[in-house]
């Protein structure tokens, strides 16, 4: 029976044979130390050649795949396999763990690489998106992650020689990265024409930008930049698995079997070709290279390691073998040497010296080798294959004895009969044979009783039986040989058995897990001297198990080291050594055996340090030897504090409730009530399942905890404050070092735990995203500036935090136990310990992980549940209590003495300056000496020692002591029973605060005409309690069973008590003594009422639906209520004494009449009108508004209304008490609501006078007291409730341009679809008719005129020179129309920076002259300049994006240098769709930013790091701004629709207000567009009706009335002066303006004038400078008012809507013209920067034309009328409309002659101008199959060519419009213009991605050898022309939002104008010619 506990004896990991070459490249190095680190399965491999010694890391639980070095070559980066796997930063000299970095990647850990100071690690996933991911390794903390590429991501490195910058390769692709701020930017590498594109295998960075690679092909490929330079070709022969960059050079190795050298040039020095050399075979093939100064490391695919030494290099030496790949089962050792053999399927069969750690033999067979044996007298070896066959080798020298195949399926299992003469061979086939060996191998008889394929097999130690194991688990016995079955169990049971090899048999019962049939051993070996058994299993796992083990479930010691399967383990034959086979690793690894003797002097085997909860640590099952648990801690394990409904949760729920019931709220909901109530005293604290939460502050307050709220009690003064910022039961609490701040935890599904000051009872910190359910143990570390937690998650995760920065440190998984306390240790911050069920272990730091070694006990006693611990007086020496009473005192892990302390368990402890407190379940305080010697005294918790006058009554005697503290010369208790006690040092003892005991809390009654309440609990008690001053229980009296109703008669003498049993009795109010009782109930009394005025009658409910009535003066009963469906819940009386009214469980509301008890059906009318003596309903007409949105969620348990009947108080399953005005119709009622209780309030009760409310919280044991606050009285206090939550439903207010802004849905570039509606084939998929050349109509030499040009070109006899780029030169537009607060001024208002599209510009105000800043792929949406001095001119712009992945399509910030544009730091967020607005903080290093999600989440950015600090849902509507305070970096305001919020960061958290509506009269909730600030908390927010609100804190205070005549879209608070600027959306009038200049407090104002002249004027953004305002309107004009005499400069013009489809340049200037949407065409001058001149037109325009001399415009009209213009005077020289439809384009011929106009009626008109204004149609095109695109004359004006929405390209003659359709005919014309995006000419502009999105327009140069086109993307794209073959070659320049709708040469190629849709904008680029 010894079974049950572990073998005393250990083993140690020796030696490992093999290395991983498989699946893995670069995984091989020199350390500094000149040892050699790789890896083999789950084990790091440290090899000294030297010493012929290794070294083992085994920090990770599974293979490890991946290896870096650091660059000082100490350290050691391993990355693994699995499905939450991690990597471990380890030193390769003491193999300990420095660092874990967890909780990122997913299936394994691909790459790892270091940068050049080894600060950063770099590392690659094997996730579907490959995810590429940097750390700060020391800290354990990812910085940025990207997804890295579709495909797999063989190497990636450090570029050494550039800051920041990565290179990645794999599978058909190179990668160069970018880190900047957070955010990791890819380009891919362009193989271009050099070389093939292929998968680079390997790679190493250069100077001067190079990189080198390695290709499959065996190539090098050189890159430069990010393009491919050059290739070395041939470099190897196949491909190149590993390059390795050293001082001298390069080193790399391929598949070849060749190692080459190269100069740090990349010019060969040397090759090395192994497969020649002694060493070599055929197929060698390399994975790995390390090159240092003369020695070469190699890794072979085959798991060889080479050491080449480089001027010896034929002569490798061979330093490390292990099998190749393929799965490796067979092992055996030799009877009498220390040998081991085995045998694998790569078909070798190797021999090696255990002693040597050495291969000594190897024979390579035909056949996989799946098992082994050798003979007793070790001249034989016998191997089974998998074909059936087997074969007996001499061992001397491997020659074959015999080759033997009977069988057809694999052989599993061999082995010789102990005297040598048999061979038993088990085969897959179910057949054990039998052969004899010394008639050369001939076959004796076979067994056949199995079923199964043979697993296992042992010879009787007289070789006359064989017992065999099969597939089924099945154990058969046969008789030697002739293999007859043993069916008798007493033939068999004297049998000894010569090995113990089986997994199923009585012997080794207790190796298999007690309730599970699973079969997962693969193999066992007895040590019978020992008295240990080895097993191995599917997981990797060694274990140890005491031999024999009968019972199921014995205890075991396990080791891991192996990754999955370990195929099969052997004891030497002198039981020195255990051998063990990995099957999928092909390892074999060697451990030494060390007997229970050997360990006592083997104390330096301390427990393994453990990442995952696995190595040699004590089996899990638990310890059947252990005392029972005691019964409190056993209570205590089984509270679980999962909730159904968590109150994080509740948004959601009540959204999705919402959504059902859209239609339900239409009337006007009643308001709030203006009462309110305020938290004034708690009797309770919560000591019955926490410890250890009670302490003195700095001035001698007492600080704990009970339900949600952190108390902090006077113990002079008697009074409470309270910290009420946890919404759920708090579970713990820790006080800070300084005992100044406190940290506490709750429960919640994602709980948090805040840090806050028990001064000021502010939150300093909010901690959570981390643990689940709950967080059960806090404690603070000795400087005070961290915090460790344990949570009560399954594994009770362990979190290391800073807590002032809110930054998880490190995180781990503690137990699976339960564990009740963690304590940091005092003198070294990294180390803590934890303690709890069974267990203790003692932690330390390590990045972002915990290493933890359990507690070692030894023989000194056993592992006991720890309650409590505390350190000792030196870093090493801890003490823990117990649950049997003892306390353990700890050396570093070990065990050293124990000391018998309390009777029961030790639940507290506390340490002093020279010795130590507890506290136990014996209610005994004991003082300690510093070594827990003696003790020194001891108190007793005893009514007895009650210091006389002490407030309250002690329950029992000796209640458990829960938490103790000492200070200020007293001793602090805790109670179990909800006690706090102080004891003097002399002896006696004052109660200061009590509450129940553990139970539910139900019943509460309050005096008729004094100040104090009685209650009633589970706990057997009635206690009476004084509200008033003194807050004590007055008396207490013990009930036989529990109770759950009370009430006081009507005079207060008496008091009835209804009881759980059924029972109920009155007991006199003052002594509590009996009166009466009654017992006529089976089931629980639930209410019990006195009737009104003399108390004549008692009203009984109970559970089992009846209500009795008895006559109070004779005692008896009178009548029964009869007729509830349900149990009773509540009972009321009229005012007459005549009515009851009931409520029941299924929600009746019935009425009975008394005293006989008659049912009454009464009309709700009439109830309202029924004078009520008490309501305590909870149903009916006036309180169906008490019920909240997601009522199936909760009940609602209790209310009681004022005597003055006009506010509800209510009490929920939620923990909610909340204020209603009575009554509350209508559903959802607004109310006010206040977190105290943690779940279930049972009951709430007004006082006599109304002046408090008590609520009684049934969970939390609590009695609260709350002060009522009258309308008037309010001070001006932040109140502590939210006003109701249920969102107003009146409308916020309407204004078409606020709900554009919030309807606008951004779309970024890469998804946009096209903007013209067409159809057909594109061009580059159309079939292609033969041209006139093709078709070979030509005689071969041309006699025939050289052919035409295709295009007139104008600068004849010049040498033509083509385009070669396209700078931005100047930008038209500005983004006003859905974005805000986006134009400031820098640099003393000489410039101006606002945004368009996706550029940033930065505008000259003096000069017109721009620059850009181009960073961006998509829109920029929002911008802010950092107004702090230390960042002068740096800048925030946020852009569209799609999903946030952290891709480069994801939405971001950019910070960035509005003078250089140097980007400073990018961010990418977690906002998917967008960023809409931008923020700094008053120092400038935090940013805000808001989101276009659906959560509108806002985040707070440390945005030189990159770093995200905190990020919380603001709101479920759009948010408009979020705005900084300018004096804070904690605090902001949000505004948004029907929104307006108060934020405050503390640590990482964000905690909000929302705006409170409270005092002003009739303010309701409207949209918020803007938000200023003013000095003391002012913050002014401006409305979409015009008005600004003025708040103080969150509390408004005064409203503005009607600041503008339309919504307030912008607000500017000056920094310097404090004045605030507002601009909104008026009509211009004498008075008003639309921008005002306010003084510090709004209350006066200035208006100025917009002299635009637009009707209305739309102001979107305000920004103040030395005397100017800088106006952003809605219609695209940057304007400059002056302060002092009001002068408007316009800055800045552009189109007001869009798309701007009309642009044409003119034929001589540079100027251009543009037509828009918005009915203008408007004239621009390109060297005066400027726009000229503007035509409004009444109408959408849509095509604009220049004549050929440039006198007149003609322009096409989207309603289908077309005008023309004299550009002299502006006048209307004619004017047509022929179509109904828009006009799309319209041309003068080139003679001038002809005009002709194309529509989107399929056609094309043309008129003659030389007959005059009239403009008659003179013909027009027929035929035209879809509407027409771009029109172009040729330059003859004989033929005019037509594109259209088809895809098809037409052409046509002029006048006569007739079509002409042969193609010699149109391959001879020459055109004036092109501007066409079809016909073969320029098929190369179409690209592969234009599924859903076109080319909108194209234009061929005057030169007529290049073509600018634009598309949907916004790509403006530059080909040659022409460019007839698909996909052309081209430069692409970015700018445009989607849409590029035309595009245009200037006159003489100078500048290129584009034109954009989505962003209406003209962007003018200047064309760089290329040089002569």
């Amino acid at each position: 029976m010894a079974a049950r506990s572990a073998p005393n004896c250990h083993l140690r990991l020796e030696w490992v044979y093999g290395y991983r070459g498989h699946q893995c490249r670069n995984n091989l190095y020199y350390t500094a130390a000149k040892e050699i680190v790789y890896f083999v399965a789950g084990v790091g491999v440290v090899y000294s050649p030297r010493e012929h010694r290794q070294k083992f890391y085994r920090g990770h639980s599974d293979d490890i795949i991946s290896l870096a070095l650091h660059p000082e070559r100490v350290l050691v980066a391993t990355g693994q396999v699995g499905k939450e796997p991690y990597i471990c930063v380890w030193d390769s000299y003491t193999v300990q763990t420095i660092s874990v970095l967890k909780d990122v990647h997913t299936h394994g850990i691909a790459c790892l690489a270091f940068d050049l100071d080894g600060q950063r690690l770099v590392s690659v996933g094997l996730d579907s998106k490959n995810a590429v991911c940097v750390w700060d390794w020391k800290r354990g903390k990812m910085l940025s992650m990207a997804p890295g590429h579709t495909d797999r991501i063989f190497d990636i490195s450090w570029d050494l020689y550039q800051p920041n910058k990565l290179v990645s390769c794999g599978v058909k692709h190179i990668k160069f990265w970018s880190l900047c701020g957070n955010a990791l930017t890819p380009k891919r590498g362009v193989f271009g024409k050099t070389g093939d594109l292929q998968t680079i295998l390997c790679l190493a960075c250069a100077r001067d930008e190079l990189t080198y690679s390695g290709a499959l092909n065996g190539d090098i490929y050189v890159w430069k930049g990010i393009n491919l330079i050059r290739t070395i070709q041939g470099a190897h022969t196949a491909g190149i698995f590993s390059m390795n960059a050293c001082e001298e050079g390069f080193a790399t190795g391929g598949r070849d079997g060749c190692i080459r050298l190269w100069d740090l040039t990349f010019k060969p020095i040397t090759v090395i070709d192994l497969r020649e050399t002694d060493q070599g075979y055929k197929g060698l093939s390399v994975r790995s290279v390390c090159w240092r100064g003369d020695h070469i490391l190699v890794g072979t695919q085959d798991s060889e390691i080479f050491e080449i030494v480089v001027h010896e290099r034929n002569k490798p030496f061979l330093i490390m073998q292990g099998h190749c790949e393929g799965e490796l089962w067979a092992l055996a050792v030799h009877p009498t040497k220390p040998l081991a053999v085995t045998g694998s399927d790569d078909r070798s069969v190797r021999i090696w010296s255990l002693v040597d750690h050495a291969l000594i033999a190897r024979c390579n067979m035909e056949e996989p080798i799946r098992c082994a044996a050798v003979n007793v007298d070790g001249i034989h070896l016998a191997l089974g294959m998998k074909d059936g066959s087997f074969t007996v080798l001499r061992v001397r020298d491997m020659t074959e004895v015999v080759h033997i195949k009977d069988r057809k399926e694999a052989i599993h299992e061999l082995k010789y009969s102990p005297d040598g003469t048999y061979l038993a061979v088990g085969c897959n086939d179910s057949s054990v044979d039998i052969y004899g060996v010394a008639q050369r191998y001939k076959k004796l008889g076979e067994c056949v009783g199995s079923l199964s394929f043979i697993t296992h097999l042992d010879w009787s130690s007289d070789s006359r039986y064989l017992q065999t194991n099969d597939g089924n688990g099945k154990r058969l016995f046969y008789r030697m040989p002739g293999g007859k079955e043993v069916t008798n169990k007493e033939e068999i049971k004297g049998v000894h058995w010569a090995s113990w090899t089986c997994v199923s048999g009585l012997e080794v019962n207790g190796i298999w897990p007690k309730y599970s049939d699973i079969n997962d051993i693969n193999s066992v070996d007895g040590n019978y001297i020992g008295q240990v058994l080895v097993t191995a299993d599917d997981y990797g796992i060694i274990k140890l198990f005491r031999y024999p083990c009968l019972r199921k479930g014995a205890k075991f010691k396990k080791y891991i080291g192996h990754s999955a399967h370990v195929t099969n383990v052997r004891w030497s034959h002198d039981y020195q050594w255990v051998i063990s086979i990995g099957g999928a690793d092909h390892s074999v690894f060697q451990w030494k055996f060390i007997p229970e003797r050997k360990l006592k002097d083997a104390l330096h085997i301390a427990p393994q340090e453990s990442l995952a909860d696995s190595n040699s640590d004590e089996s899990d099952s638990d310890l059947s030897d252990v005392p029972e648990l005691d019964s409190e801690i056993e209570q205590e394990t089984q509270l679980t504090y999962r909730r159904q409904v968590y109150k994080e949760d509740l948004p959601q729920l009540k959204e999705q409730y919402k959504e059902k019931q859209k239609s339900g709220t239409s009337k006007r909901r009643e308001r709030a009530p203006g009462n309110s109530i305020r938290l004034h005293f708690v009797h309770g604290y919560r000591g019955y399942d926490c410890r250890s939460n009670l302490f003195y502050t700095q001035i001698g307050e007492i600080v704990y905890h009970v339900a949600a709220v952190g108390v902090i009690y006077n113990r002079q003064q008697n009074t409470q404050r309270f910290y009420l910022g946890h919404d759920d039961d708090i579970l713990c609490l820790a006080i800070h070092p300084l005992k100044d701040y406190v940290a506490t935890g709750q429960v919640g599904r994602d709980p948090s735990i805040h840090i806050w000051d028990t001064e000021t009872i502010k939150p300093l910190s909010v901690l959570k995203g981390c643990h689940q359910y709950g967080v059960c143990a806090v404690d603070f570390s000795a400087d005070g500036k961290r915090l460790a937690s344990v949570g009560i998650d399954d594994s009770h995760t362990i979190v290391l935090w800073d807590w002032k920065k809110g930054e998880k440190l490190s995180i781990t998984r503690g137990s699976k136990d339960k564990i009740f306390v963690v304590k940091m240790n005092p003198y070294v911050p990294d180390k803590l310990i934890t303690a709890g069920i069974k267990h203790v272990k003692f932690w330390r730091r390590a990045g972002g992980g915990l290493i933890g070694r359990k507690g070692y006990v030894g023989t000194l006693g056993k592992n006991d549940t720890m309650m409590c611990a505390v350190y000792g007086w030196t870093e090493e020496m801890a003490f823990s209590g117990t649950s049997t009473g003892d306390v353990c005192i700890w050396r570093d892990v070990f065990l050293v003495k124990t000391v018998k302390a309390h009777d029961g368990p030790v639940f507290s402890m506390h340490a002093l300056e020279k010795g130590f407190v507890t506290g136990g379940k014996d209610g005994v305080v004991a003082l300690w000496d510093d070594s827990f010697e003696r003790c020194l005294k001891t108190y007793a918790i005893k009514r007895a020692a009650l210091a006389p006058g002490s407030k309250g009554l002690l329950l029992e005697d000796n209640p458990s002591i829960r938490a103790i503290s000492l200070g200020h010369g007293h001793i602090l208790v805790g109670t179990k029973n909800g006690e706090i006690l102080e004891v003097d040092k002399s002896g006696p003892i004052t109660l200061l605060v009590q509450g129940h005991m553990e139970g539910e809390v139900w019943g509460l009654a309050t005096h008729p005409y004094l100040p104090i309440c009685a209650t009633v609990s589970d706990d057997k008690t009635l206690r009476i309690w004084d509200l008033s001053p003194s807050h004590c229980m007055l008396a207490v009296r013990k009930l036989k069973k529990g109770g759950r109703c009370c009430c006081f008669s009507p005079d207060g003498k008496a008091l009835a008590v209804g009881l759980n049993d059924g029972s109920f009795l009155m007991a006199n109010a003052d002594t509590l003594e009996d009166l009466v009782s009654f017992h006529h109930r089976k089931d629980i009394i639930s209410d019990i009422r006195f009737s009104p005025g003399s108390g004549k009658y008692l009203a009984v409910a109970s559970h089992d639906s009846f209500i009795d009535i008895y006559n109070v003066m004779s005692s008896k009963r009178v009548g029964i209520c009869k007729g509830a469906t349900s149990y009773i819940t509540h009972v009321d009386w009229d005012i007459r004494g005549k009515l009851l009214q009931v409520n029941t469980g299924a929600k009746e509301q019935l009425f009975f009449e008394a005293p006989r008890g008659k049912k009454q059906t009464i009309p709700s009318v009439e109830v309202e009108k029924i004078c009520w003596a008490s309501w305590t309903s909870v149903l009916g007409l006036c309180c169906e508004g008490i019920w909240p949105v997601i009522g199936e969620v909760t009940d609602i348990t209790a209310s009681c209304l004022t005597s003055d009947k006009m506010v509800l108080a209510t009490g929920d399953d939620l923990g909610f008490v909340k204020l209603f005005r009575y009554p509350a119709k209508g559903k959802f009622g607004k109310f006010k609501r206040y977190v105290a209780h943690s779940t279930h309030v049972t009951n709430v009760r007004w006082t006599y006078d109304d002046s408090m409310l008590v609520t009684l919280g049934g969970a939390d044991m609590s009695l609260m007291v709350w002060t009522n606050e009258m309308e008037g009285y309010q001070e001006k206090r932040p109140c502590d409730s939210e006003e109701s939550d249920t969102d107003s439903e009146e409308d916020g207010g309407y204004d078409s341009d606020v709900t554009r802004e919030n309807e606008v849905s951004y779309t970024i570039r890469a998804l946009s679809t096209n903007i013209r509606p067409m159809f057909g084939v594109k061009p580059h998929l159309q079939q292609k008719e033969p041209s006139v050349d093709e078709r070979g109509s030509r005689p071969p030499v041309s006699r025939a005129p050289p052919r035409p040009e295709k295009l007139q070109t104008n600068n004849v006899g010049k040498k033509k020179r083509p385009i070669e780029d396209l700078v931005l030169e100047l930008v038209f537009g500005y983004r006003g129309r859905d974005c805000r607060n986006n134009v400031h001024y820098l640099n003393d208002g000489d410039d101006i920076i606002y945004h368009t599209a996706s550029v940033g510009i930065l505008h000259n105000v003096a000069t017109g002259t721009q620059s850009f800043y181009q960073e961006h792929n998509d829109d920029i949406l929002c911008l802010t300049v950092n107004q702090h001095p230390k960042f002068i001119n740096i800048v925030a712009t946020g852009q569209v994006g799609d999903l946030a992945d952290m891709s480069a399509t994801a939405p971001s910030i950019h910070i960035w240098d509005a003078v250089n544009k140097q980007t400073l730091s990018i961010l990418r967020c977690y906002h998917s769709k967008g960023v809409c607005s931008v923020s700094f903080s008053a120092t400038g290093k935090l940013l805000l930013s808001v989101g276009l999600d659906p959560e509108h989440t806002v985040t707070i950015w440390r945005w030189q790091e990159g770093t995200k600090i905190a990020s919380r849902a603001g709101h479920n509507q759009r948010i408009f701004v979020a705005e900084f305070r300018p004096d804070s970096d904690s605090q902001f305001v949000s505004v948004g629709v029907k929104h307006v919020k108060f934020w405050t960061l503390a640590g990482r958290a964000l905690l909000s207000k929302k705006g409170l509506l409270s005092t002003v009269e009739d303010a309701r909730m409207q949209t918020m567009l803007a938000v200023a600030f003013g000095a003391n908390n002012l913050t002014f927010t401006g409305t979409i009706s015009g008005d600004v609100c003025v708040w103080k804190d969150h509390i408004l205070c005064r409203i503005v009335a009607r600041a503008h005549n339309g919504p307030v879209f912008a607000m500017y608070t000056t920094l310097r002066d404090g004045l605030i600027v507002t601009g909104g959306k008026e009509r211009p009038s004498k008075e008003g303006g639309a921008v005002k200049l306010w003084d510090q407090e709004l209350r006066r104002c200035r208006a100025f004038r917009l002299e635009t002249g637009q009707v209305t004027d739309c102001v979107r953004s305000v920004c103040r400078g030395k005397g100017k305002i800088l106006v952003g309107t809605r219609n695209a004009e940057i304007i400059e008012v002056g302060e002092k005499n009001a002068a408007c400069n316009i800055l800045v013009n552009g189109h007001v809507d869009g798309p701007i489809w009309g642009l044409v340049t003119h034929p001589s200037r540079d100027f251009f013209l543009s037509a828009a949407e918005d009915g203008t065409v408007r004239l621009w001058d390109i060297a005066d920067k400027k726009m000229l001149n503007k035509v409004n037109l009444g109408h959408a325009a849509r095509t604009v034309c220049y004549s050929p001399e440039g006198d007149m415009v003609a322009i096409g009209m989207k309603n289908g009328e077309f005008i023309i213009l004299l550009v002299s005077s502006l006048k209307i020289w004619g004017k047509k409309r022929d179509r109904r439809c828009a006009v799309h384009d319209i041309r003068f011929s080139p003679d001038s002659r002809f005009l002709a106009v194309g529509s989107s009626e399929n056609s094309v008109d043309f008129y003659d101008l030389t007959l005059g204004p009239t403009l008659t149609r003179i013909s027009y095109c027929r035929d035209i199959p879809s509407f027409v695109i771009q029109m172009d004359f040729s330059a003859d004006s004989r033929y005019l060519q037509v594109s259209t929405g088809c895809y098809k390209r037409h052409v046509y003659e002029v006048p006569s419009g007739k079509p002409v359709t042969d193609l010699a005919t149109m391959d001879r014309i020459t055109w004036a213009t092109w501007t066409s995006i079809l016909g073969d000419e320029v098929m190369g502009i179409w690209s592969r991605h234009t599924e859903k999105a076109n080319v909108n327009c194209a234009c061929v140069s005057h030169s007529g050898i290049s073509l600018v086109t634009g598309d949907d993307f916004g790509m403006v794209k530059l080909f040659d022309f022409p460019c007839p073959e698909k996909f052309a070659k081209h430069k692409r320049f970015f700018g445009h939002s989607p849409h590029v709708t035309n595009i245009r040469f200037t006159s003489g190629d100078r500048h290129v104008v584009s034109a954009g849709g989505d962003d209406c904008s003209l962007f003018v680029w200047k064309c760089v010619h290329m040089p002569h």
